[in-house]
């Protein structure tokens, strides 16, 4: 693809988001929701592999379908209303819709099943887009109006999500779904925040996207696409392998990491609010994601003692240069420092 290409489809990413997340009117939110899919397709498929063709056919068919129920949602607020604006959802019927398909545009259980495929058959660059850039206008839209949406559905696909994340991750071997069973947990945390606190919804979204964006930058430059290339990577870059470990551990949310502090703010939220089973399922899913997490970086910080072979293993092979100028262009791995007990 050349430069010119690309910067076109990234210009009209950034458009989509700007305007969906500016917008006071649904027309205009769905006009840039649009932008968005339209332009992320061709970064999907541009590898002529059948699988990307693939991947990118689910991912238009998954957010065509979103965008027509957002569309027929707000209508239909707009009939029984006479209001377009997002603020004023007040029909139940509609505000269900909506919440149904946002939930399909984030990959939220159980409407979850094209992020996994769609991941695996894409670039891991491309995928750090997906998990990253195309959560922000969806997000916007539930930041918005979270008063409006409900509750109750929001708190159902939050543990559907967080517990589904878990266990499907536990049998995966390509970091690529890993990381989208992942995006389904962690979105299902925010989730169970997003109607009773959404300032928590906001600082569990922006740890997140910058725990993600370093995990995949560290996937990139070590050039990891499954857990037996994460098992040879201390070899030719222990500094890297280091950060990955400390980066996965933070997306667990093993404490005193960043990433156990939004967890422990909506625990401790929920329980307040006398939603105490919920808070519960929640901590038990963390676990099981927490386990795949220890599985990848434990896996990732043994080194195979090389043997009398005539195959070539990972560890003969000299350090690129992305290997040696890692330490300078990951500088979001800063925030695996255990910083949370002085934050609370």
């Amino acid at each position: 693809m050349s430069p010119t290409t690309m910067t076109i489809l990234i210009s009209s990413l950034a458009t989509g988001t700007i305007i969906t997340a500016s917008s006071h009117h649904w027309l205009m939110a769905w006009v840039g929701l649009e932008m968005n899919t339209l332009a992320i397709i061709p970064m999907i498929s541009k590898q002529h592999h059948p699988r990307a063709t693939e991947a990118a056919t689910k991912y238009f068919l998954t957010q065509a379908a979103a965008s027509a129920t957002i569309l027929f949602s707000s209508t239909t607020n707009a009939w029984q209303t006479g209001t377009w604006d997002i603020i004023n959802m007040t029909s139940p019927t509609a505000n269900m819709l909506l919440t149904m398909a946002l939930a399909m545009k984030l990959g939220l259980a159980p409407m979850h099943f094209w992020l996994p495929e769609v991941l695996q058959g894409s670039t891991i660059k491309t995928a750090l887009i997906i998990t990253t850039w195309q959560k922000l206008a969806p997000m916007a839209l539930i930041f918005t109006m979270s008063n409006a949406l409900p509750t109750t559905a929001l708190l159902t696909m939050a543990m559907i999500s967080t517990l589904l994340g878990g266990w499907a991750g536990l049998n995966q071997t390509q970091t690529r779904k890993i990381m989208a069973y992942s995006s389904i947990a962690h979105l299902g945390w925010m989730a169970a925040i997003t109607t009773i606190m959404p300032s928590i919804l906001t600082l569990n979204l922006v740890l997140y996207l910058l725990m993600t964006t370093s995990m995949f930058y560290t996937l990139i430059l070590l050039n990891s696409k499954n857990i037996k290339d994460m098992a040879t990577s201390p070899t030719t870059s222990p500094t890297t392998t280091t950060l990955a470990m400390l980066t996965l551990l933070s997306l667990g949310g093993l404490p005193p990491l960043t990433g156990f502090m939004p967890k422990w703010l909506i625990i401790e939220e929920l329980t307040t609010q006398n939603l105490t089973t919920t808070a519960t399922i929640l901590a038990l899913s963390a676990l099981l994601s927490l386990f795949f997490y220890l599985r990848l970086s434990y896996s990732s910080t043994i080194t195979l003692a090389p043997n009398t072979t005539t195959t070539k293993h990972k560890w003969r092979f000299k350090p690129t240069i992305n290997t040696t100028l890692l330490t300078m262009t990951l500088p979001t791995s800063l925030l695996m420092l255990p910083i949370t007990p002085m934050i609370c």
